[in-house]
Order: C-alpha cells, then sequence, then structure tokens
C-alpha cells in the first residue's frame, strides 16, 4: 500500500478484506483520508502477528525507513503493560477474565506480573489457576485474545479515559 511492489496475494486479500469494511463502515458521500502510516496501521491492528510479520519483514527489504515508521506506530499488546498502573487498572476493569487469561497465555513473566499487580487478589489467583489448568491453545486464538484486548485500549484512548505513551503529552500536567 505504502511504497511495496510485491505481496502474496493471500496479503492481498486480507488487505482488501480491511478495506471494504473500512468503506462499508464510512458509507455516505463524505470524503475521507483514506491513506497514509495512520490507515496501514489500523489495518495492520486487523492482521494476526504472523502476517504483521511477514509484510514487515517484505517492507524491511523494500523501504526500511517506511518499515520503521510503521513499527514506531504499532500497538502491541506486550505494550498496553508499559502503561501507568492506574490505567492498566482501567483497561483491566474493561476486559473479561477469559480474554485475559487466553491472552496471557505467551505472556512473559513481566507481563504476568503487572497484570496480576492491577487486578485483584482475588481475580489474579483464578487466572493464575486457569493457566496453570490450561491445555495447548492455538496461538491464533491467543493473538485475537490480545488483539481484543488492544481494541479495548484504543477505544478508551479515544474516548479520553486513557493516554497511550507518546500522545496527548501536551495536555498532561506535572
Amino acid at each position: 500500500i505504502a511504497d511495496v511492489e510485491q505481496v502474496s496475494p493471500e496479503i492481498l486479500q486480507e488487505i482488501d478484506d480491511v478495506m471494504k469494511r473500512e468503506i462499508k463502515s464510512m458509507g455516505g458521500v463524505q470524503r475521507y483520508k483514506v491513506g497514509g502510516v495512520e490507515k496501514v496501521v489500523d489495518m495492520f491492528n486487523h492482521f494476526d502477528r504472523s502476517k504483521e510479520k511477514q509484510i514487515l519483514e517484505k517492507l524491511d527489504v523494500l523501504s526500511p525507513p517506511l518499515a520503521e515508521v510503521i513499527r514506531k506506530h504499532l500497538f502491541t499488546f506486550e505494550d498496553v503493560f508499559a502503561m501507568d498502573d492506574r490505567s492498566i487498572q482501567a483497561i483491566m476493569r474493561e476486559v473479561s477474565n477469559d480474554t485475559l487469561t487466553l491472552a496471557m497465555k505467551t505472556s512473559t513473566d513481566d507481563v504476568k506480573n503487572k497484570i496480576f499487580k492491577n487486578i485483584s487478589s482475588r481475580a489474579a489467583d483464578m487466572i493464575k489457576e486457569d493457566l496453570e489448568v490450561m491445555g495447548p491453545v492455538r496461538l491464533s486464538d491467543v493473538e485475537k485474545a490480545q488483539s481484543e484486548i488492544i481494541k479495548i485500549v484504543r477505544k478508551m484512548e479515544e474516548e479520553g479515559k486513557i493516554v497511550l505513551g507518546g500522545r496527548g503529552s501536551e495536555d498532561v500536567l506535572v
């Protein structure tokens, strides 16, 4: 989209599907911005991690500066837990325990500890127990759960309930 010359048919189909959804959601006769890094990043948020990684690797070869710009704009599940505790607590109130448990399946101990620190001890104990007894799960299911949490985070940011790192800092009073 943003300087790529060759892309696999599967990725084109995925981009086509996302663009159709975006265009349908626009409706009306108004004109909207449909290009730029923000739109590419928004489309990436609809991909699973493997597709995202595949596209970025191709971009690294074709246009390293563009790949770097896109990477800087991508917000990952792990980025959620680099936020301040108050923001994490607000986010955790919006996420179901089942989604959180599944999303944590592949998380590092640091991320798990940050989550457990920001939820009630009862909820933390339940999630720890669920993680211990949870059998193997598909990576795509884990990524879907993580994506749901990222969508919640983005919605909360749009509503002004939280501020993502590097955004809105001019509004923060010290």
